[in-house]
């Protein structure tokens, strides 16, 4: 049976209708901001400039209002590298979810997807670069066949999610608006991959690129750009130039809603409106609505009191829950408003005992699911939940949330009641008896049963969870102590198997669906903090790392191979529950709370911020679902 999935926008090759653009053609909406360049002519007028059909957003349809055009919003990151986030925010995406999480076409006109096996997409006509170049087929034949072909540019032979089944796809340009992704077998991975917070990248502007590409540019003039720019090889060069996920280059050409006009390096980024953005609202307004952001670079620890003192108009990284009620008492002194989100993850905090930990007598031990069922049994979440989220969260183990439609109670109750009578007698059974003169256990090689959980010191949430678990911990006679380290020491230490336990995140996607992928719940990536030497296997198909030897997980990265060989969506929904409840019995993840709550801290004149939403990186990519380029100043 043959499952083939449409989603066209406007009207392929047709003129039957005029466009929003030209319909608005006569009335003058152009931003205040573009004045002085359409008066000097560097860009041409909106009607010329948008595509023959942008996308439209509906505001009204979607709950928001019509927005005026101007001011600027600040913000405040961590590091210059955080710059990031405006890529996550801006989801300007080929294929993105809407806000039922449902595959829409964006940059695209449409899409065709056949058996998962064959995607067709069609590209918006006059659509353009930044830069006022065109963006065409011609984006997607550079990428493929100078860079995802490229030896040099791309060793490992491609992502994965190109390459579920070990080859690449057929690459076709159909027509002048026409491209195709071809496998044999079904690849289920490649629409989320393109609608995620860093999705996968498959094309680019090669009109700008081929200046740095050894296939197009001399050597004596690629030398001179390698040694402009501080690397000593040309890939290093094309790959620093055409990073769109971190836009460090002023000069790369964009189709996000703003672009980056300050170079590395700098205590304040200024990104202004793409004056070719491809959406409009449905009077014929051009987004985004505002006209700059400006990032603000400052230490992370006080990311939140400087929020709170009036230095942010928009400000949902670097604040924790912890800091809701002092931000929400700026309410009082500066016109800001606090709202409160849910965030998606599995759980807000999560212990991972490291299977793969350097530690013989440990790895046995955590590799026992009878001693990660009694350290999740030992915990009393109802106190967790009380002390650091006012009892606002939820006990859980890590899984899906009640928002996913692939949720059971089952798996969130597994093995989270407190039940220390319980967890005693599994750390019993498994040859625990032996405790010392001050009740902490013995290990087989007579040694005390020492835990350390690892963090990365960036929220003082962990170190107050983990006070009350050293507590819970210590009455089924287990010690526990904490280190904190720098996130890159600490995940090179997990990767060496240095780290016994960590402190971090549960899954990343608790509201997931049957069509996304069940990735999050099987080694996949070397940063899963539990297995991360399997996960490094899978990432990079058998050459580093070490195969899982654990029959359950061996069972998982089956199910998800099976995953990804299906093309029907209620095979994929069996499949998800099986390693859903594999996953949350096997207690892989010791998950506490999650449905915690995420502040929101934003200008009280900015518009079309939802007062309650999802917040998290996957699916939502924190702001971007909710799209930012239609929030606007009630007084601009």
């Amino acid at each position: 049976m043959v499952t083939r999935r449409t989603f066209l926008t406007g009207l392929i090759g047709s003129a039957v209708l005029p466009s929003v653009a030209k319909a608005a053609a006569d009335r003058d909406i152009e931003p205040e901001f573009l004045r002085d360049w359409l008066r000097a002519g560097r860009i041409p007028a909106m009607v010329d400039r948008l595509p023959t059909h942008p996308r439209i957003v509906n505001m009204k349809a979607e709950g928001r209002q019509p927005g005026v055009y101007g001011g600027t919003v600040r913000t405040i990151i961590g590091s210059q590298k955080d710059i990031r986030y405006m890529t996550v925010y801006g989801y300007s995406r080929l294929i993105g979810y809407d806000k039922h999480l449902m595959f829409q076409p964006d940059i695209l006109l449409g899409f065709e997807s056949t058996d998962d096996t064959v995607f067709t997409f069609h590209l918006r006509e006059g659509h353009r670069w930044s830069d006022g170049h065109p963006f065409t087929v011609d984006d997607f034949r550079y990428w493929w066949e100078d860079v995802i072909l490229s030896k040099d540019l791309t060793p490992g032979g491609g992502a994965l999610e190109l390459r579920p089944h070990g080859t690449l796809p057929k690459f076709e340009v159909v027509d002048n608006l026409t491209v195709r992704y071809s496998w044999e077998r079904p690849n289920p991975m490649f629409m989320p991959a393109l609608a995620g917070p860093l999705p996968l990248v498959i094309f680019g502007p090669g009109h700008y690129l081929r200046q740095f590409h050894k296939k197009y540019q001399d050597d004596f003039r690629l030398s001179a750009l390698m040694k402009q720019n501080r690397v000593k090889k040309w890939a290093d060069l094309h790959i620093k130039m055409s990073r769109a996920s971190r836009p460090e280059n002023p000069e790369l050409p964009t189709l996000d809603p703003w672009q980056n006009t300050t170079p590395l390096p700098s205590e304040q980024f200024v990104f202004v409106r793409n004056a070719f953005f491809h959406r409009v609202d449905e009077n014929g307004v051009q987004l985004p609505y505002i006209d700059k952001f400006i990032l603000n670079v400052s230490s992370s620890s006080i990311i939140a009191a400087k929020a709170g003192a009036g230095e942010s108009d928009l400000q949902a990284t670097g604040v924790d829950f912890n800091d809701y009620t002092f931000l929400k008492d700026a309410e009082k002194r500066f016109p800001v408003k606090v709202s409160l989100w849910k965030q998606v993850r599995g759980s807000r905090v999560a212990l991972l005992p490291n299977l793969n930990c350097a530690d013989d007598v440990w790895r046995k031990l955590f590799r026992d699911v009878r001693v990660r069922r009694a350290l999740s049994l030992a915990i009393d979440r109802h106190e967790i939940n009380m002390v650091a989220f006012y009892g606002l969260g939820k006990a859980s183990a890590d899984t899906v949330l009640p928002d996913s439609p692939l949720f059971r109670q089952e798996y969130a109750d597994a093995f989270i009641a407190h039940d220390k009578e319980q967890a005693n007698k599994l750390l019993d059974e498994v040859g625990l008896k032996n405790r010392d003169d001050e009740g902490i256990r013995l290990l087989p090689d007579g040694r005390r049963a020492e835990i350390t959980v690892e963090t990365a010191g960036e929220s003082n949430l962990d170190t107050d969870v983990l006070e009350l678990v050293r507590d819970h911990w210590r009455e089924v006679g287990i010690a526990l102590y904490t280190r904190t380290s720098q996130r890159d020491v600490f995940r090179s230490r997990a990767m060496s198997g240095t780290i016994m336990m960590s402190i971090w995140y549960g899954i990343e996607n608790g509201v997931a669906t049957a069509d996304m992928s069940p990735g999050q719940l099987a080694p996949t990536m070397d940063d899963q903090l539990q297995w991360p030497l399997w996960g490094m296997h899978y990432l990079s198909a058998g050459q580093e790392g070490s195969p899982p030897d654990l029959p359950e997980v061996r069972q998982l990265v089956d199910l998800l191979n099976h995953w990804g060989d299906t093309m029907r969506f209620e095979e994929r929904e069996v499949i998800w529950h099986q390693m859903l409840s594999l996953y949350t019995q096997q207690v892989f993840s010791i998950g506490l709370i999650n449905s915690t709550l995420q502040p929101i801290l934003r200008s009280a004149k900015l518009q079309n911020v939802p007062a309650e939403a999802l917040y998290g990186f996957d699916p939502t990519s924190y702001l971007g679902l909710y799209m930012p380029d239609s929030f606007w100043f009630k007084e601009a």
